[in-house]
């Protein structure tokens, strides 16, 4: 199979033949009259299913067993593993790409919170913004994202900038990927009266999420209160980046889910990061995970963000732990946990490129997502599909639109095992051109040229 596979212009019917689709992806009824196919066969330990998809006007009209029903139309044979498009639930595509005017001096968390606001404050001008949100959604398409959440950096007259600059790319670019935006502060504007106005009235006018980074303090609680009633009178969704931090004592997330509690309240909460949970005594974690299940939030963990600023140290040493929090034990509970980007090329992860086959790829070798991997594949579509309230539920189901990806790989550990350029993106039953934009495209702004 190649990346280059080209399906004739008028052919409205098409047929993947015996592919491969990890069980957690393929919707539980896949017959083509809704009902459960029995012939269904489970290819390898991992779980694996082995199925012909056929896809009519752009629509997945049927999913079967593999050479159970005629295949109709074009056919590609035996392409390997085919997945739903990928959801990022967690990115800050504001922020995308500065990394050449704006590195990070040592590494570590302290010096990206001091080297994003000084960028911020010479460059983010609007163009600057919506130009490199552009080309940061550019990556993510054509590596088979269809939704995105980004956080947008929400403070001083940033606000004001950014938030129109991202209602606009919602527009151009809806239909491709669907964009959602929270808004990205310190727990502590949360009592600032002013900055609480204008937010709402961003997040009112061109969003439906809200959200701060919460730490330790006597803004804490009040602050939290402050964000839950506003959030239940306006009914805001909420995202917390919480505990971005390898203290055990700082343990926010607890006061998040006992709020949530408190208020009862009705909306999806979505906790980012929460790396400090993994490193707390096992009867605090426990207690935490518990508040966490009975409160009904979502985690989602950034491992490659977190392992690249955690516990990295001044003097050179050695890493002692991956960053990650505790995402098997979260999942034991009965919690909703999943993985996503973060950021990319910024003071705060000098890599990355939006590609969430990447994020599942380092994150299954990172948090050990493994033995058996299968399991684990809702954790890139399925469950952030849930946690952003997607009208489609990031698995492949009949009806829904063909957006898929596809990988010449016959197995979980051939697809894990190497970088995958060579995939084939179908958008709405149809392939797209897969070619990632060059870095020069930014070098035009201030500071981004080599």
């Amino acid at each position: 199979m190649s990346a280059t596979f080209r399906l004739p212009a008028s052919a409205r019917t098409w047929t993947i033949a015996d592919a491969r689709v990890p069980t957690p992806l393929l919707d539980k009824t896949i017959g083509g009259d809704g009902s459960r196919t029995p012939e269904v066969v489970i290819a390898d330990h991992d779980g694996l299913v082995a199925v012909d998809i056929a896809i009519v006007d752009g629509r997945i009209d049927r999913i079967s067993s593999a050479g159970v029903l005629p295949v109709t139309g074009p056919v590609l044979q035996r392409p390997g593993l085919v997945l739903p498009c990928f959801v990022d639930a967690h990115t800050h595509i504001d922020k995308g790409h500065i990394w050449p005017r704006a590195p990070n001096p040592d590494g570590s968390f302290e010096g990206a919170l001091a080297t994003v606001p000084v960028d911020r404050a010479a460059h983010w001008t609007a163009n600057d913004v919506a130009t490199r949100m552009e080309f940061s959604l550019r990556a993510a398409y054509a590596h088979g994202t269809r939704a995105i959440r980004t956080h947008l950096d929400s403070a001083l007259g940033q606000t004001r900038i950014s938030w129109p600059v991202f209602a606009e790319t919602r527009e151009r670019w809806r239909g491709r990927i669907e964009l959602q935006a929270s808004p990205l502060f310190g727990i502590d504007l949360a009592l600032d009266d002013a900055h609480m106005h204008d937010i709402a009235d961003m997040v009112g006018e061109f969003g439906h999420c809200f959200g701060a980074v919460t730490y330790p303090g006597p803004a804490l609680r009040p602050g939290l209160d402050r964000l839950f009633r506003l959030a239940a009178d306006r009914g805001f969704e909420l995202d917390f980046h919480a505990d971005e931090t390898n203290d055990p004592a700082v343990n926010t997330l607890a006061v998040i889910a006992e709020t949530a509690l408190a208020f009862g309240f009705p909306q999806r909460i979505l906790v980012g990061h929460c790396c400090s949970l993994a490193l707390m005594d096992p009867d605090t974690m426990r207690r935490t995970i518990d508040l966490v299940a009975r409160a009904g939030l979502s985690v989602v963990s950034l491992p490659l963000c977190n392992m690249y600023l955690q516990d990295r140290d001044k003097l050179q040493r050695t890493p002692r732990w991956r960053g990650v929090t505790a995402i098997k034990e979260l999942r034991a509970a009965g919690v909703p946990v999943m993985i996503a980007s973060d950021n990319t090329r910024d003071p705060f992860y000098a890599y990355g490129d939006l590609d969430m086959l990447e994020v599942w790829r380092e994150g299954t070798r990172i948090a050990h997502l493994d033995h058996p991997v299968g399991p684990w594949a809702d954790i890139v579509a399925a469950t952030p599909a849930t946690a952003l309230g997607l009208d489609r539920p990031g698995r492949i189901r009949v009806g829904d639109p063909a957006d898929l990806v596809i990988l010449p790989a016959r197995s979980l550990s051939e697809l894990l095992a190497r970088p995958r350029q060579d995939r084939i993106v179908i958008r709405s039953g149809r392939p797209i051109d897969t070619a990632l934009p060059a870095y020069a495209q930014l070098d035009h702004l201030e500071g981004l040229a080599p």
